[in-house]
């Protein structure tokens, strides 16, 4: 339970950290900067936290496939683009599509087992509840002006 409980912190914290982001860019007028300020916050934490659990991963980082380090350009891809675009297209639309975006990759990630991740089939209730839940984000977005 407490995975849960770490996840959904996690998960109300993304369109914080949008909304966050996204103000600071506008207020400065570079996007960009408020990214490279938000990235450098997070390497300190995660030093603080690294220094504090042991630094012996770091040793072993030559090792690995490339490919694996695409997640730090994919983390870059999405503060940068919620950033540029939730000042303009409304922090519930950009996180709309990133949970769009999450839930199709994940059930990607899942079926196929990507990335060394444990392949679990998508079946077809699955498939009905991930369409469920895009609906309802969906549904979560329509009329809010109005």
């Amino acid at each position: 339970m407490h995975h849960a409980l770490i996840m959904l912190a996690a998960g109300i914290g993304i369109p914080i950290l949008a909304a966050l982001n996204a103000r600071l860019g506008a207020n400065i007028g570079a996007p960009a900067a408020a990214a490279t300020v938000l990235f450098a916050v997070a390497f300190t934490c995660s030093a603080v936290v690294a220094s504090v659990t042991g630094l012996g991963g770091f040793a072993r980082l030559a090792g690995q496939p490339p490919h694996l380090f695409l997640a730090g350009a994919l983390i870059a891809f999405y503060v940068l683009s919620i950033t540029w675009i939730a000042p303009v297209f409304g922090v519930g639309n950009a996180v709309l599509f990133v949970l769009l975006g999450q839930m199709i990759s994940s059930a990607l990630i899942d079926q196929f087992g990507l990335f060394g991740a444990r392949a679990t089939g998508v079946s077809p209730l699955r498939l009905l509840g991930l369409a469920t839940m895009a609906l309802g984000l969906v549904l979560t977005q329509l009329g809010r002006d109005g």
